[in-house]
């Protein structure tokens, strides 16, 4: 499974990934307790079925219940993730997004904050990206 193709998932889809990523594993009960305005049962249980059916999840038996996990680690679908947006919103320019999350944040970065964001500014001019 492409990292990609989470960026494709429906609200519903990204909620219930979003979940399992959070939790590591869920049963359908679980999610329908965590998720805002869940649908029905056997919403969730399709849902999931088809996530897995994408490859996004696998589960696995528990009794009578299945525990459902993500297949990717979390880090490595937030950078999926991101790349996605880049490429989307930003033009594929870092510049552009870090510009963003700047003025979203409305300038109101400790110094603390701003000390690790010139660091990483830093490392990243010594590696040469």
């Amino acid at each position: 499974m492409a990292i990609d193709e989470l960026s494709e998932l429906s609200r519903r889809e990204r909620q219930i990934m979003d979940l399992l990523f959070e939790r590591g594993r869920a049963s359908v009960g679980e999610v329908l307790g965590a998720i805002a305005d869940p649908p029905g049962y056997s919403a969730v249980r399709a849902m999931l079925r088809t996530l897995e059916q994408k490859g996004h999840v696998v589960h696995e038996e528990d009794g009578r219940a299945y525990i459902y996990r993500p297949t990717v680690r979390k880090d490595a679908a937030r950078r999926g993730a991101l790349a996605h947006l880049l490429k989307t919103f930003f033009d594929g320019s870092t510049e552009q997004a870090v510009a963003a999350l700047l003025d979203l944040k409305g300038g109101k970065l400790t110094d603390a904050e701003l000390d690790r964001v010139a660091g990483l500014v830093e490392d990243a001019k010594r590696e040469g990206r």
